[in-house]
């Protein structure tokens, strides 16, 4: 039981929490932690997500049941959200909508990747790329679609299709999985040279981003709505994970996918819900401090998930 504590979640902590002492210490300033998290996510990460897109056989890793048991959780979790904001904290429609957005996007490549590959090995990432291909164009999809709508009320749709398809095709993490499948479906083979070079791009992805994560987390401070911050945790954490489980139960998911998509649904609130939420200038503190107090909770619900999973 200690053991998935010690040898899967601490080592990723540990990670994130060299980050945010080097800044609180400002052995880092903001503008290094600003380039390596452009680095990561603006670059290495869209590199290892191209490879393994690139590298996946997708006959074997698009199950349907999969993403039926991920994505069903996921809408459900940030109608929860956006309903459960509107009824229970009586914030207006548009809050609503960004407090939605934090129950719907989950860490699934800055906390579900390492976690998974540490917990079950890289030839288990199989459902977390899956996942991954369709998170953030699905996420952002519903988010801005929900969003636009309340904006836009009683105004025509064409500014509310213009700006989904922006800010879709700007986030560098959609455009390196599209190039993904772009090679995948036309059959080409990646010259060894450049995949030799990827790869050493890739090495650095996950470790700088969950330093660069720890570094960014110093800029926030668990203020604004607690009750709507611990509500969001609670959808992301513990909600969203038991749906999925439910689900993927139901539909007899192999237990490499399965253990893939429980864990990816049980990641804290990744820092595109702070991103959203700034985007629209809307419930930025209850985002911010969801990031940041649901990451920290989660090395206790991460843990409880992989000991129901057997880690």
């Amino acid at each position: 039981m200690f053991q998935s504590l010690i040898n899967v979640i601490l080592p990723v902590f540990l990670v994130i929490g060299a980050g945010y002492t080097a800044r609180r210490l400002e052995y880092f300033n903001d503008s290094h932690i600003d380039g390596l998290m452009k680095f990561t996510q603006g670059f290495a990460i869209p590199c290892l997500l191209f490879l393994a897109i690139a590298n996946l056989d997708l006959s074997a890793s698009f199950d349907p049941r999969l993403l039926a048991s991920f994505y069903s959780a996921a809408g459900l979790c940030f109608v929860a959200g956006m309903v459960g904001a509107r009824l229970i904290f009586h914030r207006e429609w548009e809050d609503s909508v960004a407090i939605g957005f934090c129950c719907l996007f989950s860490n699934s490549v800055l906390l579900g990747l390492p976690i998974t590959e540490r917990a079950y090995g890289p030839e288990n990432l199989t459902g977390n790329f899956a996942i991954i291909a369709f998170h953030s164009p699905f996420c952002y999809c519903i988010g801005i679609t929900v969003m636009e709508v309340f904006r836009n009320r009683g105004h025509g749709g064409g500014r509310m299709v213009t700006s989904v398809l922006s800010a879709m095709f700007k986030n560098a993490l959609i455009l390196g999985i599209s190039l993904g499948f772009i090679v995948n479906l036309s059959g080409f083979e990646i010259p060894a040279i450049l995949d030799e070079a990827l790869n050493l791009i890739t090495r650095a992805a996950l470790p700088g981003a969950l330093f660069a994560l720890g570094g960014v987390l110093v800029k926030y401070r668990p203020e604004g709505d607690l009750r709507a911050i611990f509500f969001v945790c609670g959808i992301s954490l513990l909600l969203h994970p038991s749906l999925v489980w439910l689900f993927g139960s139901s539909l007899s998911l192999p237990q490499d996918l399965f253990r893939s998509a429980v864990l990816t649904s049980a990641m804290a609130p990744g820092f595109n819900a702070y991103i959203f939420a700034n985007m629209y200038g809307r419930a930025k503190r209850v985002a911010a401090s969801s990031v940041l107090i649901g990451t920290a909770v989660s090395i206790l619900t991460v843990w409880m998930w992989l000991t129901l999973l057997g880690s």
